[in-house]
């Protein structure tokens, strides 16, 4: 199968949707959330509470009737108290926080990760699998670090804003009316700001995912890499890339840092201005010493919001196109739904049928062209046939990892794409060139097909693929540990084990992409053999490079250019001396 990976820049979204999906995954959690506003105002609440006591302090202090110092205490001393008390539910806001935007993220990934298994192969065929983690694992810790810091320095901030504007009025309201100037332009800033800055965080997330892709592909073709002394171009290649990053990252960091010193300035205005008209209204007695003081804090504490927001603003804008990239994946299609009234395949014989099946991957580019035969049951079906023939596409349809253009496929006489896709792909094992096994024991590796199987059902699996001898020879045995994807044990043990768990699946119809051509010719000879006594009665598919392995096989299918162009038994087709001939003579030409 043709890879058509799609690297086109993504389209730009709405982050107040992004936004008002990531507050839809913070009310999932509605209890804490609602403790953590409720701690928020209380903590606010207290912490407002000492501008007005410090005013009042110095009004003791400065009063007619001289120095108070009773009453500078008691000032004092309520101040420590409401102080320490905002300080101490800060502390259990925070940790709070962590805790929900810990499970915010990990029901995202959840989320991502269920939205991926439920997508269509194409999905995963065009795009890059870097891009992809970097969506499920950097874009989501982006998210997580802004929720435990920046969404408390908002509430926060929001609940200082208006509980110092109140207190003010409460000072002096004609002084107030400095603000009337200073906020408009505190909100051009930062709406000027924002304009520009948004399509570069949406960008230096598409950059680092890039980045990830690259860094994922060079480290799994490490061998290929060395093989051929590119160590040098590569580098060269992760520099170009590694430069587009950072450049990608200082824009976007350049740009949004000019926030701070802009609202910074705006704030020192803002005190100027208060200062000025602060001292005009104490000589004329209209304020007291103490107010001014008070309403002085109260105004930092007001401007102070705006200024930690500007200061958060390249976090949050982060987070958002890191919110963006993460709700864009999950808006993705899923696999068409089953027909309500699509039957389920039962007791499958294995008669597999195609007529005048046509295909393609992309608009106007067919892969398969008007292909028909007949599989019946029990039958070993090979398809052979030049690189880039079509081959992996015919078992892509098989599987209905994707479904067919036009024509008819059946499975018992049954529509292949019309039964419960769930049902039909649990009629196949399949066994891929490409092996995979994860990280476990070797036991665990081989009963995934079936996790209630028993363990004489796993070694007469693995006794079956020849691979017994091999397992038992190993310290552990079946509870030997392997590597992530097998990486200490060879290529064709890795092989033979997927084979095994293949066999251990027992189920009705057989894929083999390429599956034996790991290992060596002696072994896959004796595996064909094994293959021929369990899969009786069973429907076989064997994609083969080899054509020596596949003479025994009842049909084989010759395909080239997307079409078949002979098929017959070994016999039948070396008699005919066509293409099949003339592939198994330059193969075997020694």
């Amino acid at each position: 199968m043709a890879n058509n990976f799609s690297r086109t820049g993504e389209r730009p979204r709405d982050k107040k949707k992004a936004f008002i999906r990531l507050l839809r995954y913070m009310t999932d959690f509605k209890g804490p959330l609602l403790l953590a506003v409720v701690l928020t105002l209380l903590s606010n609440a207290f912490s407002l509470v000492g501008p007005k006591l410090s005013g009042q302090a110095l009004d003791y202090m400065t009063g007619a009737g001289g120095v108070d110092l009773n009453g500078v205490a008691r000032c004092c001393l309520w101040m420590a108290l409401f102080y320490a008390l905002s300080s101490g539910l800060s502390y259990i806001l925070a940790v709070l926080m962590v805790r929900i935007s810990r499970r915010v993220t990990l029901k995202m990934r959840r989320d991502l990760f269920e939205r991926l298994s439920d997508m269509p192969i194409r999905y995963v065929d065009t795009h890059p699998i870097g891009d992809i983690l970097s969506r499920v694992f950097y874009d989501t810790d982006t998210i997580n670090t802004s929720l435990s810091s920046d969404v408390v320095s908002i509430m926060t901030s929001a609940i200082t804003l208006v509980g110092s504007l109140v207190m003010m009025l409460t000072i002096s309201p004609p002084l107030v009316l400095v603000f009337a100037f200073t906020i408009p332009l505190s909100v051009f800033l930062t709406a000027f700001i924002t304009r520009h800055t948004q399509p570069l965080f949406r960008k230096r997330s598409a950059k680092m995912g890039e980045l990830n892709d690259f860094t994922e592909e060079m480290i799994t073709g490490v061998r290929t890499l060395k093989a051929y002394h590119r160590e040098q171009a590569t580098l060269e290649r992760l520099d170009g890339i590694n430069e587009e990053v950072v450049q990608a990252y200082y824009r976007s960091e350049y740009y949004s840092s000019m926030m701070g010193p802009s609202v910074t300035f705006v704030n020192n205005l803002t005190m100027a201005l208060i200062s000025i008209f602060g001292a005009l209204r104490f000589m004329s007695g209209a304020m007291s010493l103490g107010d001014i003081s008070a309403f002085v804090q109260y105004s930092r504490k007001f401007s102070g919001p705006i200024n930690e927001i500007a200061n958060i603003y390249g976090d949050l804008q982060s987070a958002l196109a890191a919110a963006d990239r993460v709700f864009a994946l999950l808006e993705e299609p899923l696999e068409a739904p089953d027909a309500p009234d699509a039957p389920a395949l039962t007791n499958v014989r294995g008669d597999v049928k195609m007529e005048d099946v046509s295909f393609g991957y992309e608009e106007g580019k067919q892969i398969l062209r008007e292909l028909s035969f007949h599989a019946v049951p029990g039958a070993m079906i090979a398809i052979v046939g030049p690189t880039g023939g079509g081959k992996t596409t015919l078992i892509n349809l098989l599987m209905r990892f994707y479904d067919i253009g036009s024509g008819t496929f059946t499975v018992d006489g049954l529509p292949g794409d019309g039964v419960q896709r769930e049902s039909l792909r649990a009629a196949w094992s399949m066994v891929l060139q490409d092996t995979w096994l994860f990280s476990g024991t070797i036991y665990d590796n081989i009963a995934y097909a079936r996790p209630d199987a028993t363990r004489e059902e796993v070694e007469a699996a693995a006794k079956a693929a020849h691979i017994h001898r091999y397992i038992m020879s190993l310290p552990q045995g079946y509870d030997t540990v392997i590597s992530d994807d097998g990486a200490n044990i060879s290529k064709g043990q890795k092989q033979l084990l997927t084979i095994a768990r293949a066999m251990l699946a027992n189920a009705p119809m057989l894929i083999l992409d390429e599956a034996t051509s790991n290992v060596d010719t002696r072994t896959e000879v004796r595996i064909q053999k094994a293959m021929r006594h369990l899969m009786k009665d069973k429907t076989c598919f064997v994609v083969a490079h080899r054509l020596s392995t596949i003479r025994e096989a009842d049909m084989i299918l010759v395909i080239r250019d997307g079409r078949i162009v002979e098929r017959g038994t070994h016999r039948e087709l070396m008699d005919k001396k066509g293409f099949y001939r003339e592939m198994y003579e330059a193969q075997y030409a020694s």
